[in-house]
């Protein structure tokens, strides 16, 4: 399982630096932009921990870099009828057109910046 875990990771690493490579539009640089976007799944949100569940993930990340949109991380909530995902996109629509390509729901999408206890350093 530990050996599964990290091969998860290092395919995830390199997904997402292949789309950070990617994040270009005609020799143009993108610029991106850091959203939280939450999402409500009805029925709850079950992804398989397994290599199934790695990859529908992986997918979802592979569709994503197509449009520029870099999957951070997910909070989900203890019923997992809720999501709030962290993304970096150039901007909500691009969010958008992905999360519709991965048949995913979206209700709002909210620019955001990163403000923590160590911001003085």
């Amino acid at each position: 399982m530990k050996t599964f875990y990290l091969f998860s990771v290092l395919l995830v690493l390199v997904v997402m630096l292949t789309t950070s490579i990617r994040a270009q539009d005609n020799g143009k640089k993108v610029v991106m932009h850091r959203y939280l976007v939450e999402r409500t799944f009805p029925d709850g949100l079950e992804i398989p921990v397994n290599v199934e569940g790695s990859q529908i993930c992986l997918n979802v990340v592979s569709v994503n870099a197509e449009d520029n949109v870099t999957w951070i991380h997910s909070y989900v909530t203890t019923d997992h009828k809720k999501t709030f995902c962290i993304y970096d996109a150039p901007s909500p629509e691009a969010i958008e057109k992905s999360a519709k390509q991965n048949g995913l729901p979206v209700d709002n999408i909210v620019e955001v910046s990163v403000l923590d206890p160590y911001f003085y350093k």
